[in-house]
């Protein structure tokens, strides 16, 4: 019975080989391939390999014979190339959002869609130095879980923390319930983010994924439909930097030159610019004002100057004077 139902799964086991075992520089050859299946005792004759081979073919695989050495039927292409997976490899290693424990099963998971030889290829380091990885194990599940509240048009609820500076988590809202209708999921300055309408406040807010703790689904239908009917989220995502909120209003910002590929960078190919002078250009953008928008401002250096409007000029002026006088206390 044993040999009997190996024997129909033969064709089965073959084709593991090729795909595990086989690539342009590693062929088996046919005695090579009978060799393979009697090792899990599985009985193959020269003709029913061919066979085989052929209805593999039939069926899709682009399974081809090299004459020169070496040798043999390999496996010539396949769902991913080997450039496509190491993409993949090194964009999981690079993402912060994903912790080391995922890192390393996504990773054996790619490597399956390689072949065993190819697979060593896709044993490398990205050039990350010192990455912090997420430290929340349940970050699939969240994902997941609000993916479905999308699909299944639910509300969700949730609780969701904040680290404290004795690395404990501290539960926001004294470890009550956010009653959120999620309406997109958005990878963000190295993390995922929820985008959703806020039940209470009544508005549209974002929440990293990896912060939130025990999400539920519950059997009501989402809100606030008109509100993200309006709502761009590639148009939110240029104007928030990193994720943080803040007064929306229309700058413009005065650059040199050097910086142009910084400011398309960040707030894409239709941003409005025009030329002030040789060396200088004025951009027009729609941002959210917060301190993280004033520390990009000041990150490029004396070469930038916001123009206006005043009051965020004026607003910048004081961040400026507070952290000047904090300095000159020492």
């Amino acid at each position: 019975m044993a040999k009997s139902a190996n024997q129909k799964a033969k064709i089965l086991y073959l084709l593991e080989l090729f795909q595990e075992e086989t690539d342009e520089g590693h062929p088996l050859t046919r005695k090579e391939l009978e060799s393979r299946l009697a090792d899990i005792g599985i009985h193959a004759e020269r003709k029913s390999i061919y066979n085989d081979i052929e209805t593999l073919k039939n069926f899709g695989l682009d399974i081809v014979y090299r004459k020169e050495r070496p040798e043999g039927y390999y496996l010539a292409s396949r769902n991913f190339e080997l450039p496509e997976l190491k993409l993949l490899v090194d964009a999981v290693l690079a993402s912060r959002f994903i912790t080391q424990k995922k890192s390393d099963v996504l990773i054996r998971k790619i490597e399956k869609l390689a072949s065993r030889h190819e697979a060593g290829m896709l044993q490398r380091q990205v050039v990350v130095a010192d990455r912090i990885k997420a430290m929340n194990e349940s970050i699939y599940y969240n994902v997941d879980q609000l993916h479905l509240a999308i699909a299944m048009n639910r509300q969700v609820l949730f609780q969701y923390f904040e680290w404290m500076v004795s690395k404990q988590i501290r539960l926001k809202k004294g470890g009550g319930n956010y009653r959120i209708s999620p309406w997109a999921l958005t990878w963000d300055n190295e993390n995922y983010y929820l985008i959703g309408y806020d039940m209470d406040a009544e508005r549209i807010k974002h929440f990293r994924v990896d912060r939130m703790l025990h999400i539920e689904l519950i059997d009501q239908p989402r809100a606030g439909r008109e509100a993200f009917g309006k709502f761009d989220l590639a148009r939110y995502a240029k104007k928030t930097f990193g994720m943080f909120g803040g007064s929306e209003v229309t700058v413009r910002i005065r650059f040199h030159n050097k910086y142009v590929g910084a400011v398309i960078d960040r707030f894409g190919r239709d941003v409005a610019l025009r030329p002030d002078g040789e060396e200088h250009f004025i951009a027009r953008a729609e941002v959210a004002v917060s301190e993280q928008f004033f520390g990009w401002i000041t990150g490029l250096g004396r070469d930038v100057e916001i123009l206006s409007p005043e009051s965020v000029v004026e607003e910048y002026q004081k961040l400026l004077r507070d952290l000047t006088e904090k300095y000159n206390k020492r």
